[in-house]
């Protein structure tokens, strides 16, 4: 970034940094001693898939890698890719490999987000989300129908604050309703 970016008030966007997805198992046992939350054992990663043989090739490859996965399309056109690994650091290893895979074959742009699902014993179901392209989470916790618990958003956000690099802005806490695992 430049003096004349600085002067007009540009700011560089954030570089995603997979490996923040690592500090995930720490989190659980903080999320799960605080608030009674356990990992459900899937986690999604959400990316706009290309046209063409060569990102075919790169799903098929990243399905062979990973094993137990479900590749789906949402109703905006997104791609998900829906991980399973009842071991959570097992699972995020596995999240981190689809990510990085799409990342050095080019498709980086095209990563929305990775969210790791976890359910309390009263059936409450509860997402971290990582924005790829802000470099942050972000808790998201659907209810029935299209409505989420936003106090319990918060109070995950409280919890979590000193662990995870948890995303400022509100607004950019989008509902990923449907999502796979979640």
């Amino acid at each position: 970034m430049g003096w004349l970016d600085v002067l007009l008030g540009r700011s560089k966007p954030a570089k995603p940094d997979l490996d923040a997805l690592f500090a995930l198992p720490s989190a659980a046992i903080s999320l799960q001693v605080a608030m009674g939350f356990a990992p459900t054992g899937q986690g999604s990663v959400c990316f706009r898939a290309a046209e063409g043989a060569a990102f075919a090739e790169l799903e098929r490859e990243i399905t062979a890698l990973l094993g137990d996965v479900t590749l789906s399309r949402d109703r905006y056109g997104y791609t998900w890719l829906l991980a399973r690994n009842e071991d959570l650091s097992g699972l995020v290893t596995d999240l981190h490999g689809a990510n990085s895979t799409l990342e050095s074959a080019g498709f980086g742009p095209a990563l929305l987000c990775t969210l790791v699902s976890f359910a309390d014993p009263a059936g409450r179901r509860l997402a971290l989300v990582y924005l790829y392209k802000q470099g942050t989470f972000y808790p998201f916790a659907p209810t029935t129908g299209e409505h989420r618990d936003n106090a319990l958003e918060l109070q995950t956000r409280g919890v979590l604050a000193g662990e995870l690099k948890i995303e400022p802005d509100l607004s950019r806490w989008f509902p990923v309703w449907g999502a796979p695992g979640l």
